[in-house]
């Protein structure tokens, strides 16, 4: 436990307002090996990206134990810190979201996602509710254990019509999930830069930005104070096409 714990706090450290912890999401342990290879300081898996590969729907229909062994067997070939998507927690109550994340630290993980939203139709669950599924969390997992609190307030409207009352929408979850005991605000579907200044700028958390057609720049994300850049399901749709090309190409199509 020491070494997981030495790890998480390395992972936690490299949480830094202005110059972004990049995390390249990974699915499998072949993806891990590539980016760890890569030069990344941590891995962190994607839900999508690890449902696609085996055949599942994203929104928890990947078997809770399936994506715990699949973790467990990143966290087996790598040296690097590892943080797993849990997407909501796997569970109805609050206390079924800390059986799913004692799993995912017996397994090895430093630290995990947690969103608030319902995996069914993505609607956004009661902030309160919430908060007590990230306290629970919290309590079942060491200090160091980082837990990263994504909030899908902007998953709610399209990318046009975000605004102010969006941001303050996202600010007063992101203050109740810190008194729960959340570690980082993530919020995909965020690329208006005004907006993502607004929200580094006043966050209580270091704040979380995922990777899209239309995200700032990396160097930008840096200057406006994200502290973390996903990639989501980016780097698995990459390959994929770069599979099928290949394939296309080796047919003579």
């Amino acid at each position: 436990m020491s070494a997981q714990t030495d790890k998480a706090e390395a992972f936690r450290s490299l949480h830094v307002p202005g110059r972004p912890l990049v995390l390249f999401n990974i699915w499998d342990v072949g993806s891990a090996k590539a980016v760890a290879s890569a030069g990344a300081r941590a891995l962190a898996t994607g839900s999508w990206s690890v449902a696609s590969a085996n055949g599942f729907a994203d929104g928890e229909h990947v078997p809770l134990g399936f994506a715990i062994d699949n973790l467990a067997r990143i966290v087996r070939a790598t040296d690097l810190p590892v943080t797993i998507d849990l997407e909501s927690g796997y569970g109805e109550t609050a206390a079924a979201v800390a059986g799913s994340v004692a799993r995912a630290v017996e397994a090895g993980a430093i630290g995990c996602n947690l969103e608030d939203s319902f995996p069914g139709d993505g609607s956004l669950r009661d902030v309160g509710d919430q908060a007590e599924r990230i306290a629970e969390a919290r309590r079942v997992a060491n200090k160091a254990f980082f837990i990263n609190a994504r909030t899908d307030v902007f998953f709610q409207k399209p990318a046009e019509a975000h605004d102010d009352a969006m941001v303050r929408a996202a600010l007063e979850r992101g203050k109740e999930f810190a008194k729960a005991g959340a570690d980082g605000l993530f919020a995909p579907g965020l690329v208006d830069e005004a907006l993502i200044d607004q929200l580094a700028r006043s966050s209580p958390l270091p704040l979380n930005i995922m990777v899209e057609a239309s995200t700032p720049s990396l160097a930008r994300l840096a200057e406006l104070g994200v502290a973390r850049v996903s990639h989501g399901p980016r780097p698995y749709l990459a390959m994929m096409k770069m599979l099928g090309d290949a394939a296309r190409a080796a047919a003579g199509n």
